[in-house]
């Protein structure tokens, strides 16, 4: 497909849409420039994250897909402890993924992000250590530390908190709805000495787990809660957020009090809420939102990441096919993405509520639905999934179309 339209294209995040949009804006022959606040690569330990099919398809078109196989973290066991219970119940995580999805791997979120990054770096210009101060309406961009530039569209695909957003819609309060719960993670010596397990602590309203990845020299702590009232804490306040997390799970578990107490020694750290993002339109003038930044279903339950991958895929393919005109692609992506983003909150509202029980019931039927998934044979167990979880139905039924690249663009080297 030929541009006539827009070829100049500035993306703000470098860490999954980003890539990935200026990975599929290249082969449609666009020019990306991709800025990131960070001065570099993000690589604070991160969680791991849930590629489905769709996503897993366009990895696989993007030529990444055997480095995302080979780094996936290999956890196919689960231990469940439920609070004030003597006994754990055990699962097998290999036949609730398979139950799931016919295709899924689960993959660190700093490596994957890597992978993206090196599938684009060399046809696409990067620009760390900075960010978007001033969006013109005619194009021109000023930057906290570059000199002004002129571009042709802006894409927000820096996260939940999105400067872009900001700088074009307005606060964030404004379109954040926050779901009652929240999430940490953070980095730790594999002490336990998990290989392909993940352990799970769970409790009214609180839910931990720890897990090692095969290629990790540490493991990661997990730590989701309900709160009925939003709580005092900025994002970048990272002692207060400590301080939640500790008050959170106090009393929980002895394991969970060991894993806490790392919290001042940890290397990488995240704590956030889980919110949604519901805005009527995720485009205005020359900008548009991807990911997160536009859409996010929730963090850490809504499968968020296949989402961000499809919406980058689908902005790129809807941008080519109206030969750059952004005043017909975007309405395109907007309408092509909203039934995939609609389905994904009410997933992720379903996710938090099965993940993070209410009551002592559902701290058992987390426990029990998952070992009686695990141990059905495939058929009856995929039926049992599909009548208990919508996530099943939801990431196996998205359709995207396909968009193929110009002939006339040289593919990138993936190394």
């Amino acid at each position: 497909m030929r541009t006539r339209g827009a070829k100049r294209v500035l993306v703000s995040g470098a860490s999954i849409a980003g890539p990935v949009l200026a990975y599929w804006l290249t082969r449609h022959g666009f020019s990306v420039t991709v800025v990131e606040r960070a001065s570099g690569l993000r690589k604070t330990g991160g969680h791991a994250v849930d590629l489905f099919r769709p996503a897993m398809n366009i990895s696989e078109k993007m030529g990444v897909l055997p480095r995302v196989e080979e780094r996936a973290t290999g956890t196919n066991r689960m231990t469940v402890h439920r609070e004030g219970a003597r006994r754990p119940v055990r699962a097998d995580l290999s036949k609730i993924f398979s139950a799931a999805s016919d295709r899924h791997v689960e993959v660190m979120r700093d490596d994957l992000s890597e992978i993206y990054y090196d599938a684009t770096r060399e046809d696409v210009e990067y620009v760390f250590d900075d960010s978007i101060t001033t969006i013109s309406p005619d194009g021109e961009v000023r930057f906290e530390n570059a000199p002004p530039r002129r571009f042709d569209l802006v894409v927000g695909a820096d996260g939940l908190h999105s400067n872009v957003r900001r700088l074009t819609f307005g606060e964030e309060s404004r379109f954040s709805s926050h779901i009652g719960a929240y999430f940490g993670v953070l980095s730790l010596p594999n002490t336990a000495g998990l290989d392909g397990e993940l352990l799970m602590h769970v409790g009214v309203g609180r839910t931990a787990g720890m897990y090692g990845a095969r290629h990790l020299g540490d493991a990661r702590a997990l730590f989701l809660f309900r709160s009925e009232r939003e709580l005092d804490h900025h994002h970048r306040d990272v002692p207060r957020q400590k301080e939640l997390l500790r008050e959170a799970f106090a009393g929980l578990h002895p394991d969970v009090d060991r894993w806490l107490e790392e919290l001042d020694r940890t290397p990488a750290f995240y704590f956030d809420s889980i919110s949604q993002l519901h805005m009527d339109t995720w485009s205005r003038g020359r900008v548009t939102l991807v990911g997160d930044a536009g859409y996010c279903p929730g963090p850490a339950v809504g499968g968020s990441t296949t989402l961000a991958v499809v919406g980058a895929y689908v902005l790129a393919g809807e941008l080519a096919r109206a030969d750059g005109d952004h005043e017909v692609a975007f309405p395109a992506y907007e309408r092509a993405m909203a039934d995939h983003v609609r389905a994904s909150r009410a997933v992720a509202l379903s996710a938090a509520r099965t993940l993070i029980p209410t009551s002592r019931l559902g701290v058992s039927g987390l426990a029990q639905g998952a070992r009686l998934i695990s141990a059905l044979p495939a058929g009856p167990g995929r039926a049992l999934l599909r009548l208990t979880t919508g996530s099943a139905r939801l990431y196996n039924s998205m359709t995207v179309d396909d968009y193929p690249p110009s002939p006339a663009v040289p593919r990138a080297r993936v190394e």
